[in-house]
């Protein structure tokens, strides 16, 4: 795969605003472990190569096992390995990923919102929606995951 473009030099105004946004996230007081597997996740559904291999690397240094990687893109048959509010945050993060499918449903708000309080839910959901604008610009633009990179 050769990347298209570099929209980091073609666009370093809104690459910035993105960023700014991943700060926000980043210090909302959510679970580092946590976000890094919500983006695994929204990464896996939408078959970004470089935001999966970016985000098991980073699982990896963070502390999380192998076999808890592995099982991201099935946390649900992963019996205890994933713990309640994992698997509320994972949920939420498919059915916000699909939209145009599931339409988001009160069922699944309301499951999600069992584990996560109103500003740690908007919080949340922003982070999905910035994983999917990245997953969007990488895919579209051919970014090249560090381990294929060479």
């Amino acid at each position: 795969m050769t990347q298209r473009i570099n929209y980091a030099e073609v666009a370093p105004r809104g690459v910035k605003v993105l960023a700014g946004t991943h700060a926000y996230v980043s210090q909302s007081g959510l679970a580092p472990e946590l976000l890094t597997a919500v983006n695994l996740r929204v990464s896996l559904i939408n078959g970004c190569a470089y935001c999966i291999d970016l985000h098991s690397r980073e699982l990896r240094e963070l502390g999380v096992s192998s076999e808890k990687i592995a099982l991201v893109p099935v946390w649900h048959e992963a019996g205890h390995l994933f713990d309640e509010r994992e698997k509320a945050a994972l949920a939420w993060a498919e059915t916000v990923t699909r939209v145009s499918t599931t339409g988001v449903p009160d069922s699944d708000y309301e499951a999600v919102s069992a584990h996560f309080g109103d500003k740690e839910l908007v919080d949340l959901t922003i982070a999905i929606s910035l994983m999917n604008a990245y997953n969007r610009l990488a895919i579209s633009f051919r970014n090249v995951p560090a381990g294929a990179a060479g």
